[in-house]
């Protein structure tokens, strides 16, 4: 049986994971809290290099984890056209590079013929997977799945989307 957990306890999985966070992240637009303002003031013309404040934290703590040997990673699923966020996102991605997140793009066409889900869900050191609960305000929680075969079909999408995703420094060249 899964087990539900606060968006509190989500983010305490990123201080104790030992090697790996792989992220397959699916969703055309996100409504986290954090990122309605920074959101808006690019829109306003407000270039994303000048306002990555907000960001600051989960930078911080993805360049410890990466310094120290672990490893982030995400599979982004992008639309077609992209959404209004995702061309956000793809400004804020280089952030996330530099700080040592390896963020891979892929097309929503290739998902698809792949069989991969429409939900997102982080992969924890191979044995735990978070699968994200989303409300109208964003994150509400995460579903912990730790059921071996459940696991095994998580990393299965897992290795597809890797090997399928093209790195984000080659798909922004084309």
């Amino acid at each position: 049986m899964a087990e539900l957990i606060s968006p509190t306890a989500f983010a305490d999985l990123f201080r104790v994971f030992e090697r790996s966070a792989w992220r397959w992240e699916a969703q055309g637009e996100y409504h986290q809290a954090d990122e309605v303002e920074p959101w808006q003031r690019w829109r306003d013309g407000v270039p994303v290099a000048d306002d990555l404040a907000w960001l600051g934290g989960w930078l911080d703590d993805v360049q410890a984890a990466t310094r120290a040997g672990r490893a982030f990673q995400r599979v982004r699923k992008l639309t077609d056209p992209l959404t209004e966020y995702l061309r956000w996102q793809m400004e804020v991605t280089p952030a996330n590079i530099e700080a040592g997140e390896e963020i891979r793009l892929l097309s929503d066409r290739v998902a698809r013929e792949l069989g991969l889900p429409d939900h997102d869900f982080w992969i924890f050191d191979d044995g735990k997977v978070a699968v994200l609960q989303f409300g109208r305000e964003g994150l509400t929680g995460a579903e912990i799945v730790t059921e071996p075969a459940t696991v095994a079909q998580y990393k299965s999408w897992r290795n597809l989307a890797w090997t399928a995703a093209v790195p984000f420094d080659d798909f922004v060249k084309t």
